[in-house]
Formats: C-alpha cells, sequence, structure tokens
C-alpha cells in the first residue's frame, strides 16, 4: 500500500486520474490532492472517504505524486519533490525530452522504467495515440518517416477550452452572442494548434511529436513532420498517419501484427465504410485504428487512421498504468 499525492486534482486530467484510481482498485494507504487556493475548502469523493483539496505544499506531498497542472508547476515543485523522497509522474511536458528521465508508454517501453531516478515522464497525448498501433509494426518492418496530421480535442488544451466549447455551442446553436475565449469562433470551426510557433514555421505541439517518436520508439533515425489541428470534438483525439518502412510488408501481415496488440483495438467495417470516430473512442481505455492501406505512390509506405481518448491513454490513464507498472 502506497501513499499517492495528485497535484492538479481538479483539473480535467487530475480528475480522470482519481477516477482511475478508484475503478482500478489501485492499492493506496493514503491519498493528498492539491490544486490552486482557488479551489481551498473543496472536498471531493473517493471510495468511502471525502478529501480535502490542499494548497501545493512541500510537506503535505508523499509518496507517489501525479503531477497534472502543467509545465509551470511541474518545473517548480518536481526537484524539491524528489529530493523529499517521492516519486513523480509527470503528465505536462516539461521534462519528457531530458535524455535522463525515461518517457513511458508501459505497452511500448515499460523497460525504460528501470532507469528512473524519481520522474517518468507521460507522453504527449497525440504522441501516444499515434504509436500505440504503430510500434509493433516498428518493431517489425522498422519506421523510417512518418507524416502524421491530427485533429485534436478540447480536452488537450484542459478543462477551460472543453467548457469554452460547450458553451459557445449552445450559444451558435441558440442564435445568441458569445465573447469566445479564442481570437477566432471555435463552435463549427478548426484551427491550426496553436502551440508557440517556432521560426521555421512548426508549432511546438509538432515538434514534440518529433522528438517524442523518437524517444519512446528509440530510434534517433526516424523521420517525422506533422500538422497538428485543434477540431470542435470534445475529448477524444484522431491521427492519421502515412509511414515508410525499411523492410517490405504484405497488408494481412499488418492486420495480423496490430490484432491483439495490448490497449489497441481495429476498428473497422469495409463493407460499410465505418472506421472509428471520437465518439467511438471516448471514455473507452482503447486506442482504436483502422483504414489500414498500402500507399501506392511510394515503395514499403502504410497508411492508416488512429483515434483515442485523449484524457484516457492520451493523459491519464498512461499515468496510472505507470504507477501500476511501477509497484509491480
Amino acid at each position: 500500500m502506497k501513499k499517492i499525492s495528485i497535484v492538479g486534482a481538479t483539473g480535467a486530467v487530475g480528475q480522470e486520474i482519481l477516477r482511475l484510481l478508484n475503478v482500478r482498485n489501485f492499492p493506496l494507504s493514503e491519498l493528498r490532492l492539491f490544486a490552486s487556493p482557488r479551489s481551498a475548502g473543496k472536498s471531493i469523493p473517493f471510495r468511502s472517504e471525502s478529501i480535502p483539496v490542499e494548497p501545493l505544499k512541500l510537506d503535505r506531498l508523499a509518496g507517489l505524486v501525479f503531477f497534472a497542472a502543467g509545465s509551470s508547476i511541474s518545473k517548480e515543485w518536481i526537484g524539491p519533490a524528489i529530493e523529499k523522497g517521492c516519486v513523480a509522474i509527470d503528465s505536462s511536458s516539461a521534462f519528457r525530452r531530458n535524455p535522463d528521465v525515461p518517457l513511458v508508454i508501459p505497452e511500448i517501453n515499460g523497460h525504460a522504467l528501470a532507469s528512473h531516478r524519481g520522474l517518468i515522464a507521460s507522453p504527449n497525448c497525440a504522441a501516444t495515440i499515434l504509436l500505440m498501433p504503430l510500434f509493433a509494426l516498428h518493431r517489425k518492418y522498422r519506421a523510417k518517416r512518418i507524416v502524421a496530421s491530427t485533429y485534436q480535442a478540447a480536452s488537450g488544451a484542459g478543462a477551460h477550452l472543453l467548457q469554452e466549447l460547450q458553451q459557445e455551442t449552445r450559444a451558435f446553436l441558440e442564435q445568441r452572442p458569445y465573447n469566445h475565449y479564442l481570437p477566432f469562433p471555435y463552435a463549427f470551426n478548426l484551427y491550426p494548434h496553436n502551440s508557440a510557433l517556432r521560426e521555421n514555421g512548426y508549432v511546438e505541439e509538432e515538434i514534440k511529436m518529433a522528438d517524442e517518436t523518437r524517444k519512446i520508439l528509440e530510434d534517433e533515425t526516424i523521420q517525422l513532420t506533422a500538422t497538428c489541428v485543434r477540431v470542435p470534438v470534445l475529448r477524444a483525439h484522431s491521427v492519421s498517419a502515412n509511414v515508410e518502412f525499411r523492410e517490405p510488408f504484405s497488408l494481412e501481415d499488418v492486420y495480423k501484427t496490430v490484432q491483439g496488440v495490448p490497449g489497441v483495438a481495429i476498428l473497422e467495417d469495409r463493407a460499410a465504410n465505418r472506421f472509428a470516430t471520437p465518439y467511438d473512442a471516448t471514455g473507452k481505455d482503447e486506442v482504436f485504428c483502422g483504414r489500414f492501406r498500402i500507399d501506392p505512390t511510394q515503395p514499403n509506405t502504410l497508411e492508416f487512421w488512429s483515434v483515442g481518448d485523449q484524457l484516457l491513454k492520451g493523459a491519464a490513464l498512461n499515468a496510472v498504468q505507470i504507477a501500476e507498472t511501477i509497484f509491480k
């Protein structure tokens, strides 16, 4: 039995972590919840208790700490937490590219946990949804180049954008004015991902996908270019991938390789032209994939579609699975 702390317990990811600890019967002796001062005085039900939400204080952090409050909080608090003996699982991007910090999807590179020094990073949600169906194919045929397009849900930007999409959609349908949070309408619209834009024209989200893919697959030779787009979907991300492999393959071999991969489900009905949608993936632990097809324009190249719940496998579920793997 372990002491567990959640930093960012009232946020979208923190709330999912809390729910998963309960439904997965995670063994713990004590649970401590932390959030910003505006959440002070709140209590959250967990199992047979009501857990108070505390302001973040170093002397109150204990045991295994889930950090789900963003990069700035992680950068400020994880170092001191480790120094006092905590183990941190970080869902932010703060330490993902640090070569001394394992970046882990347990089904893919759980072995990397053996080298952790008190900190494990959980990957970018879009990269996770790309890699879950890809990693078994990469091991067999060796990915050389990946062209990815992402269709990312509001939840990826946090609870505030989830609320924005819901409220703005209601206003749109009721034909009443609404002061939207973004510099443009979001309901019934989409936009290129608005993370920091670099001089080369790529945004930070697109760079993360490339760097994290290489690190997780343990292959620095993989080339990846991505276009990330925010779409008016609540909480499931979709990814379209075009992957050139070093080794030849058949479509039959692709299906055999992906079938049975833990955490991955093929969802398609070709006769009905029916493939996975964000609706199918919302609230589900699995990453759904399909529409595998061979690109006729260049050799050894496969295209596929992948969809997963951003708050689950894209964030909270992966973090909880890391904790489960550590405790095993």
